[in-house]
């Protein structure tokens, strides 16, 4: 088992989730209820990871952060630090990736809160961070967090996108799926099967809370 690459496997996962929970709900907030020239052309956009190859993704993504380029110059000279084949730069190609699982599923939650309920609040004297606060969150937060357990799920599991950006650097970028891809180049069985067993788990458990939050924010049918 190799504890390193999961202990980076679960970093990775936590500070895309932490970083995507204010990102994903102000996006999600504005996409559900704004309507502007582009919307469509927007969300488009953010779903294209879902449907785009990993590998062709993970390319444009390690174009963009190469050292030539504008944005790894930039980070380069800023950190001292390529962005290419480092944790910063997973975690950025992370939260690219995961967009479409973070926004599509509170999008659709802030979707589902009627207009008349924030129009009734806005009448009772409440302001709008109020009534965000008191009233859309909570209504909109099982959806929030089936799209943060979502999200923490996939990138565990992602493969091609991290191999691409960060490559298979032990203690920096290799993450638990690389590392079962290595003990099967290696034809060790027993600690791939072990591996992939843990992911199995917690893809289990992921989806077992995202269904449960799913079931709880369902009406009641007499």
């Amino acid at each position: 088992m190799d504890w390193q690459a999961l202990t980076l496997s679960l970093e990775l996962a936590a500070c895309t989730v932490a970083i995507l929970l204010p990102l994903g709900i102000v996006v999600a907030r504005q996409l559900a209820w704004r309507r502007f020239v582009g919307r469509r052309l927007v969300e488009a956009a953010l779903a294209l990871p879902l449907v785009l190859p990993p590998t062709v993704l993970g390319y444009y993504l390690l174009t963009a952060f190469a050292g030539g380029s504008p944005v790894g110059r930039a980070f380069a000279s800023f950190t001292g630090h390529p962005l290419a084949f480092s944790f910063a730069g997973l975690l950025v190609a992370s939260l690219i990736f995961n967009l479409p699982f973070t926004i599509q599923p509170m999008q659709r939650a802030f979707e589902g809160i009627g207009g008349d309920i924030r129009a009734a609040a806005a009448c009772c004297g409440m302001s709008r961070w109020r009534i965000f606060t008191a009233v859309e969150l909570p209504l909109a937060w099982p959806g929030v967090l089936s799209a943060l357990v979502l999200t923490f799920a996939h990138t565990l599991g992602e493969f091609g996108v991290v191999l691409m950006v960060g490559g298979n650097i032990p203690g920096e970028t290799r993450t638990i799926a690389i590392a079962i891809y290595d003990r099967v180049q290696a034809f060790d069985t027993h600690a791939a099967a072990l591996m992939s067993a843990v992911l199995l788990v917690l893809s289990l458990a992921a989806i077992a809370i995202a269904y449960s939050t799913t079931w709880r924010s369902e009406p009641a049918r007499g």
